[in-house]
């Protein structure tokens, strides 16, 4: 097993970081704007998403501080286009959950052979960001269109 080069990995995990934390904002924000008769569990799974999102930031915090560095302070880029229809809503999600993965992933590439743990974690998270770019895709289909809103890369 290789040595983990260290500051690559904190950088990629306080991108990660950075990156829940505004996943944080940008879902409890997007709650805020939903209306019409589907709003209750639209709001519901929008702040599940959040909270899904908070405790990410913490492990991947505490993941920083594991390695003995400093977890940052900034929140991410906030997806805006100021649209507030759930298809928007959701579209922004999409784009954001997508920039999230490859995050996911090249964190993995960083770790892969060099720390089981953090491997480990990396693959978590990656199958967990998968599963709900998919079910994102599945929300923005219109009913009864079984082929992929926006097909997966490899």
């Amino acid at each position: 097993m290789g040595e983990l080069d260290r500051e690559p990995v904190v950088a990629v995990l306080n991108r990660i970081l950075e990156s829940e934390l505004a996943g944080v904002v940008r879902y409890t924000h997007y709650s805020f704007l939903v209306f019409g008769f589907g709003r209750i569990p639209i709001v519901s799974w929008l702040r599940e998403q959040a909270d899904e999102s908070l405790m990410h930031a913490r492990a991947v915090g505490e993941w920083v501080t594991t390695l003995g560095a400093y977890p940052s302070l900034a929140i991410g880029p906030l997806l805006d286009s100021h649209k507030h229809d759930i298809g928007a809503i959701l579209r922004e999600s999409l784009e954001a959950e997508r920039a999230a993965l490859q995050l996911y992933r090249d964190l993995l590439m960083l770790v892969t052979d060099r720390s089981v743990a953090l491997e480990e974690f990396a693959r978590q998270m990656i199958e967990v960001e998968e599963l709900h770019l998919a079910e994102v895709d599945k929300m923005l289909r219109k009913p009864g269109d079984v082929s992929a809103f926006a097909p997966q890369s490899p």
